[in-house]
C-alpha cells in the first residue's frame, strides 16, 4: 500500500524551553518565521505524504491551527493587497490534510505513536520527530518510502554520531547492503560507548508497517514508565525486517536551544532576502 500518511508526535512540556514553553508548544518555537514543525510537514508535503495526525497534548491546539484556514489574516492581507504574502499564508493551510489527537500522560514515544493507530488504520505509515530537522535537495522520508516500497519492513534513519553522543541515543548495529542503506542486526538504546555496535544513531524519521502498532501494545513500560518504539521495532525487525538509511543532507536536533540556535544561522545564511546581510554582520561579530 501508499505510505498517505504520517504521525508526528508534539505532546511534552518543552522543559529545555522553558519559560517560553510555559504557553507556547516547544515545536511552535521557530526558526527566523517558521515553526520547527513546518519543516517536517513540508517535508511530508514534498514526498506525496497526504495526510498528518498530529499527537499532541491539551492546550497545543496551536500545533493543529498552524495549518488551518485563518478568515480574518487572509482578508486582511487580500484587503491591503498583499497577494504574495496571502498566498504564502494560504500555501501552508493548502499543504496537507491535518488532524490530531491527545495523549494526555508522557508515557514515551510508543505510547505516542500508538494514539495515532485509529487515525492511520490498517496502512503502512511515516513518522517524524519534529525536533530533527534535515535539509537535503531530496525528502528524507520519500527516500526512505521508496526503500520500504522495495523492501518493506521497517525504515530507520540514521547518522554517524561522535562517540560522547553514543551513550545518548539508540544506536543500530548494520550489516552494509550499500553506501547508503543497511540490514538493521539489532537496536541499542542509550548503551555505553563500549557496549554500542556501532555510532549510527537512529533519528527521527521512521517508515513503519501497520503491524507495529499491535508490537507497541504487547511492549511493557520500561524502568522509568515509558513505552519505548525501539522495542516494538525490534520485534518488527525479527518478523519482517529493518533497514538503515544513511540520509545525505544537513540535520538539526532542534530540541535544544542549542541546536535551535544553530538551525535558525545556518536558515538565515541560506536566505535570498537576509543571507548576505546576515552573513556580514556575522562576520564582523565574530
Amino acid at each position: 500500500m501508499k505510505v498517505r500518511k504520517a504521525v508526528i508526535p508534539a505532546a511534552g512540556f518543552g522543559t529545555r524551553f522553558l519559560p517560553v514553553t510555559r504557553t507556547i508548544p516547544k515545536v511552535m518555537l521557530p526558526i527566523i518565521d517558521l515553526p520547527a514543525i513546518h519543516f517536517s510537514v513540508e517535508e511530508a508535503a514534498k514526498a506525496g505524504i497526504e495526510h498528518v495526525v498530529f499527537v499532541i497534548s491539551r492546550g497545543q491546539e496551536a500545533t493543529s491551527d498552524y495549518f488551518g484556514r485563518i478568515p480574518a489574516l487572509e482578508a486582511a492581507l487580500e484587503e491591503r493587497g498583499n497577494t504574495a504574502l496571502l498566498d504564502g499564508m494560504l500555501a501552508i493551510s493548502n499543504m496537507m490534510e491535518v488532524s490530531y489527537v491527545y495523549q494526555d500522560e508522557p508515557l514515551g514515544l510508543g505510547h505516542a505513536v500508538l494514539m495515532a493507530k485509529d487515525e492511520v488504520g490498517d496502512e503502512p505509515f511515516a513518522v517524524f520527530l519534529p525536533d530533527d530537522i534535515i535539509w537535503s535537495d531530496k525528502p528524507t522520508i520519500g527516500q526512505m518510502i521508496d526503500i520500504y516500497d522495495e523492501r518493506g519492513g521497517a525504515v530507520i534513519s540514521v547518522k554517524e554520531v561522535p562517540d560522547e553522543a553514543v551513550p545518548y541515543l539508540g544506536i543500530v548495529d548494520p550489516e552494509p547492503i550499500s553506501d547508503e542503506l543497511s540490514r538493521i542486526r539489532r537496536m541499542v538504546e542509550k548503551p555505553r560507548l563500549e557496549d554500542a555496535p556501532s555510532n549510527l544513531a537512529i533519528i527521527g524519521r521512521y517508515v513503519l508497517p501497520p503491524e507495529v502498532f499491535q508490537e507497541i501494545e504487547k511492549t511493557k513500560p520500561g524502568a522509568i514508565g515509558e513505552i519505548q518504539l525501539t522495542d516494538a521495532l525490534d520485534s518488527i525487525r525479527q518478523s519482517q525486517g529493518a533497514y538503515a538509511y544513511r540520509f545525505p543532507g544537513i540535520h538539526f536536533d532542534v530540541g535544544t536551544p542549542l541546536g535551535m540556535l544553530k538551525a535558525s544561522v545556518y536558515a538565515g545564511l541560506h536566505r535570498d532576502d537576509i543571507g548576505q546581510d546576515f552573513k556580514d554582520w556575522l562576520t564582523e561579530t565574530i
